[in-house]
């Protein structure tokens, strides 16, 4: 129901509108509002919602319609002040539009479109370079296949691809040319130069004063200049002790690249062999599991004969989760580890890889101690390049000794010169000249004590390194000894395990005992298996660490 009610007052008439604007009623204040605008002379008119408690659309349209019309809408409430404000907004909105309709078109400057045009352009090369990199954030031909890999191939394809192995090598090329930017300071050198230049100069600022019958200044003066000039040291020690030096350190880069090899050797022969340790061990855990379950199958066999209990199929039922979440266990590890070895490769992410060897033990000779170290002291890189900052830094006392010395160098030109390019004669200017250093403030001295400090500093790593190198063989065919006995102890333990299963499922079989025998000789298995597995692992990483403690990481992997 609806009720409207009319309100006159000086100067301003009113609707005073209460209950449901919706439906019927909606008609009926049009009407309503038609009357008011018939009768009034002048005055302003408006319509009083705060009485309304509800407006539908048909409602809103009208309010839309009275406010056009110049009807001022007086609401109350969240609900009803809403409606009001969002008419009002849509009226000014529209008459803004007519406002710009009546004013006609109008020319916009060239220069808008010319920024647009920019702006455009940038926002089209942007979009084309962020689209670009999002292509290209991965190749975009993707690796179908499996990629299968030996021992020897993966440890070749990291040599080829890791990139610490392939910084290393960038690093002993840059110091190479070091090398080579030292010597050339050996090497005359020689140029070619033109110029043509318009020179005017003040008589007064060269002589200190002014030169009766001279003007104040001479110019300007064009003057062209084209020839060759060279310069030659003919005696320096400082130079050539310089050269030595940088030889020395591209010779320890060198071999500093090469231990980085043995190391990323090391790395991804660590990883292989640990990935197949985790393949193993998926194998073993799906040995159990099948064991298991073929338990279980004889336990409700047995109880579905009226031979066994519910118990013993219950603990079967037990043991046969039990496997399953440690073979689940064991893919997880499995597939991470395979995930690492991949990273040490620097393969493409979606490239899936599988390991074409497996864990194994075959018989290797136990190599002598001192004869294991001094073989490591003979090959390891490490004890190379150490040897080599050395005589560097031996060298670098020499320069810096060598610096009182004095030094011959020879500097000369040959110039095409003249006011012009048609007059000019040939000029040349040769020059032998001799360098002496009388005082230096302490340089000399105090570079000559910096290069001894670090010919001590390198001298106490070079002693420390010796003491390491040894511990290193020592610990490798130590650990070599204990990982080959627990190779034959864990072999020994699996065969062992194997019988107790069979003789435990005997007995359960044969009712004499129940299956607490059969499940704990199947937890004795899986530690056998455990520890077969873990003692393969542990002899394998062992020869690769008494290969790399000798310094024969690459010759013995990388084949």
């Amino acid at each position: 129901m609806l009720r409207i009610t009319i309100e006159q007052k000086p100067g301003k008439m009113s609707l005073t509108v209460e209950g449901k604007l919706a439906g019927p009623w909606v008609s009926a204040l049009e009407q309503s509002w038609k009357d008011l605008l018939n009768s009034s002379s002048g005055e302003s008119l408006s319509i009083n919602l705060c009485g309304v408690s509800f407006i539908d659309a048909a409602g809103k349209a009208l309010l839309a319609e009275i406010h056009h019309q110049g009807g001022e809408l007086v609401a109350e409430g969240c609900l009803n002040q809403a409606i009001v404000r969002e008419i009002a907004a849509k009226q000014q909105q529209n008459d803004e539009k007519d406002e710009r309709a009546a004013k006609g078109p109008k020319r916009t400057p060239i220069i808008f479109y010319v920024l647009f045009l920019g702006l455009s352009l940038v926002s089209a090369n942007s979009a084309k370079a962020q689209t670009s990199a999002t292509r290209n954030a991965l190749p975009a031909n993707a690796p179908t296949g499996v990629l299968r890999l030996t021992l020897d191939q993966t440890v070749a394809l990291a040599l080829k691809q890791n990139t610490t192995a392939q910084i290393a090598v960038i690093q002993a090329a840059k110091a190479v040319q070091d090398k080579n930017v030292a010597r050339a300071a050996l090497l005359p050198q020689a140029q070619l130069d033109a110029s043509d230049a318009v020179r005017r100069v003040n008589i007064e600022a060269q002589f200190g004063k002014p030169i009766p019958g001279f003007p104040e200044h001479i110019g300007p003066i064009q003057v062209f200049q084209a020839g060759p000039s060279f310069s030659a040291p003919v005696f320096d020690l400082t130079l050539w002790r310089r050269y030595q030096a940088e030889r020395s350190l591209a010779s320890a880069q060198k071999a500093n690249s090469l231990s980085t090899r043995e190391q990323v050797v090391l790395l991804v022969v660590s990883q292989y062999i640990g990935t197949l340790r985790a393949v193993a061990t998926v194998q073993a855990a799906s040995s159990r599991v099948d064991l298991a379950q073929a338990l279980y199958n004889q336990a409700a066999d047995l109880q579905h004969e009226g031979v066994g209990t519910g118990i013993d199929t219950l603990r079967a039922n037990v043991e046969l989760q039990n496997e399953k979440q440690r073979l689940l266990e064991a893919q997880a590890d499995r597939e991470t580890s395979l995930f690492a070895l991949s990273r040490l490769l620097n393969l493409d992410p979606r490239q899936t890889i599988e390991l074409a060897d497996s864990l194994s033990y075959f018989e290797t000779p136990q190599p002598e101690v001192e004869q294991s170290i001094e073989e490591a002291l003979s090959a390891r890189y490490e004890w190379k390049s150490l040897n080599d900052q050395i005589k560097a830094a031996q060298w670098q006392k020499k320069q810096a000794s060598d610096a009182r010395l004095p030094s011959l160098k020879v500097d000369g030109d040959w110039q095409y010169e003249g006011t012009r390019l048609n007059n000019g004669i040939p000029t040349y200017n040769y020059e032998l000249a001799m360098s002496v250093p009388l005082f230096t403030g302490g340089r000399i001295r105090a570079e000559t004590t910096r290069a001894d400090l670090e010919i001590q500093r390198l001298q106490q790593q070079q002693s420390d390194l010796r003491n390491q190198i040894g511990l290193d063989v020592k610990n490798a065919l130590i650990t070599l000894t204990s990982a080959r006995s627990q190779v034959q102890v864990a072999n020994l333990g699996v065969q062992l395990s194997n019988e107790e299963v069979d003789q435990a499922r005997d007995r359960f079989r044969a009712g004499v005992a129940n299956n607490i025998e059969v499940i704990q000789a199947q937890d004795s298995l899986a530690r056998a298996n455990d520890n077969q597995i873990a003692a393969l692992y542990r002899f394998n990483q062992a020869r690769a660490d008494l290969a790399r403690s000798v310094g024969q990481m690459e010759r013995v992997y990388a084949k």
